[in-house]
């Protein structure tokens, strides 16, 4: 019903992810967490990245 609305909180949440990506790296870089560990959530960050930027993409399909 409101797709500007959406994609600004997609927009949002993608900002949100990108910090979170800022803080993965800090916390392997202080040896908080391996290079493994760091990896597979490197991973699932972008693969959160790929389902909003699609949503964000094609916003019509996630509102009416």
């Amino acid at each position: 019903q409101y797709p500007n609305m959406f994609v600004s909180k997609l927009a949002d949440s993608d900002a949100e992810a990108t910090e979170t990506l800022v803080w993965l790296d800090f916390a392997r870089d202080c040896e908080y967490l391996s290079q493994e560990h760091h990896r597979e959530l490197t991973a699932g960050y972008e693969e959160v990245g790929r389902m909003l930027n699609g949503m964000i993409r094609h916003p019509e399909r996630f509102t009416s």
